[in-house]
């Protein structure tokens, strides 16, 4: 009797028990997995097939049900859901990836000598650089074209400030673009002094020259695409939020995404000219699995360091006039297109830099949201806010989208921009917060490095890469750890309208996530910095491993 039991048990072992183990593409186990759902579980393991996670939970539990024909041992390392940099410019980043970097300059002469060795080392048509920043130099003026004029008196030189919203052209450059004493420029500026054209281009005024700039091949742009992803892939970026493309530029992501070329998902907004916005709002919105169109990019006003930010009250850091900054449009502009956009459901993300930019596309917003909604209209940016504005996010339901680097990148002369009052409701990411109860967290990439790393760290500390200041920039509007997190992955799904598909580690959403070598909800502050990505998965893929 006791055998013809044991019979039946192994007959119902080999029929059902078997049946039991699923077969599947991979699984990541002994880890410390950062789920970044509605509960914020931390559990072991997750089972992922066809490019989802099916299963997550304990490691015995995962390991029994399924067999994978691959498997991740962590080694108890965190694991965390992919990050999304909710505001950036990976066109403008691949590109500038074979320009002159000009970043860290200390003086306008170092610009010089940069630009001597690129030119004695590079083949060009143009010299294009970017990065230059005059609040890091001892003179913190603008420069002038004279010493470009003198050294590349034939050879067309532009190169653009740190925040894009400035640039310096040579002579060459201005005559090529028809730009002259005469040359205005609505929403821009054409710099002159004592007579003559400095080189300085503000805003709208960057338009002349780089409508002219050599027009580059498919293939070129393909190289510089490729290129970039991968160095996003090595700092744990997945998703991308591009802050304003074209059409031909969204169909080349969208082409090279379909060939599998292109891993990174991207949400593009559409750059809002009236030629674009009449071709999408007739296509609509549309989305495949990797790419969201579904929004546009407006500009209000320009950058607070270059002075073109839009200000209620005058910049308290120029005596010898009243300078307000300034808007990019007329304001029918904004009325014209934005209830076109709420009729044709896509989202409105506006660049709002000044507290007067702020108000005046708060009445834009307002008057056609007019209230509670889920249209999660944006701004970028929300930079610099007058203290009845803060409520206004949460009665329309407004996203605030922010850069945590840019305020410890600024914070050494914001105040002088603004004074020491106006200054407490700049970059007031926690005051933010507290409106709709999310904020996306992205850096502006190229303006800021790729990292978003540094983001968490500037969000939470409110220190820069230095350690300054020791007690943290205005460190009461700083985020907690698992703010930051949600910040730059649930939270900037949700501003994406992405949520149910990326942002969070649950079973149903695609498998992108990270591994990273020590857990940065843990660390002690002074380390976090020092973390580095060991795995970038997307679907399911391995797209980087620091083993190779």
């Amino acid at each position: 009797m006791q055998r013809i039991i044991l019979l039946i048990a192994l007959i119902s072992l080999l029929l059902f028990g078997c049946g039991e183990t699923q077969k599947i593409d991979l699984i990541v186990h002994n880890a410390k997995i950062y789920t970044v759902n509605e509960t914020f579980a931390i559990t072991e393991a997750m089972a992922i097939d066809k490019g989802k996670i099916i299963a997550i939970g304990a490691e015995n539990e995962i390991k029994n049900k399924y067999l994978a024909k691959e498997y991740i041992d962590a080694k108890k390392q965190a694991v965390f859901p992919g990050f999304i940099d909710a505001h950036c410019h990976f066109y403008h980043y691949a590109a500038l990836l074979q320009e002159l970097n000009l970043n860290g300059t200390t003086s306008f002469n170092e610009m010089i000598e940069k630009i001597v060795a690129y030119s004695k080392t590079n083949s060009y048509d143009w010299i294009l650089g970017t990065g230059w920043d005059q609040n890091d130099w001892e003179t913190k003026e603008f420069p002038t074209k004279d010493t470009l004029d003198k050294l590349f008196p034939n050879t067309p030189i532009f190169l653009t400030r740190v925040d894009g919203h400035a640039a310096i052209a040579n002579q060459k450059a201005l005559d090529l673009a028809k730009i002259d004493m005469n040359t205005t420029v609505n929403g821009g500026i054409v710099e002159k002094k004592n007579g003559k054209l400095t080189g300085i281009l503000l805003d709208n005024a960057l338009e002349k020259i780089k409508a002219i700039l050599p027009a580059k091949t498919k293939e070129q742009l393909t190289k510089e695409l490729l290129l970039a992803e991968q160095k996003l892939f090595e700092v744990g970026l997945t998703t991308i939020d591009e802050a304003g493309l074209n059409r031909q530029q969204i169909e080349l992501i969208e082409e090279l995404q379909q060939s599998n070329k292109l891993k990174l998902k991207v949400y593009a907004m559409v750059s809002s000219t009236e030629e674009l916005l009449e071709y999408y709002l007739k296509k609509g919105p549309y989305k495949t699995d990797r790419l969201t169109v579904s929004s546009f990019k407006f500009y209000a006003d320009g950058a607070l360091g270059s002075r073109g930010a839009c200000l209620l009250k005058p910049y308290s850091d120029i005596t010898t006039h009243q300078h307000y900054g300034l808007m990019l449009h007329e304001m029918d502009f904004y009325e014209k297109y934005a209830p076109l956009l709420y009729e044709k459901g896509f989202q409105m993300n506006t660049h709002c830099i000044g507290d007067s930019a702020n108000q005046q596309l708060f009445t834009v917003y307002k008057n056609v949201l007019k209230g509670s909604n889920d249209k999660r209209w944006r701004i970028e940016h929300a930079q610099v806010l007058d203290s009845t504005h803060f409520e206004l996010f949460s009665k329309y339901n407004i996203i605030p989208s922010v850069q945590p680097t840019h305020a410890t990148s600024d914070m050494y002369w914001a105040e002088e921009r603004l004074g020491s009052e106006r200054v407490k409701n700049a970059y007031a990411y926690k005051k933010l917060l507290i409106q709709n109860g999310l904020i996306a967290l992205g850096t502006d990439f190229p303006i800021e490095t790729i990292n978003p790393l540094l983001t968490f760290y500037a969000a939470v500390e409110r220190r820069d890469v230095k350690g300054f200041p020791e007690n943290g920039f205005q460190k009461e509007n700083g985020l907690s750890r698992e703010e930051a997190l949600k910040g730059m992955t649930i939270w900037a799904a949700i501003a994406n309208f992405e949520e149910t598909e990326k942002g969070s580690l649950e079973v149903g959403k695609s498998a992108d996530f990270v591994m990273l070598n020590q857990d940065i909800l843990t660390v002690n502050e002074n380390t976090i910095l020092s973390t580095k990505v060991l795995y970038t998965f997307i679907n399911g893929e391995k797209v980087f491993s620091a083993k190779n």
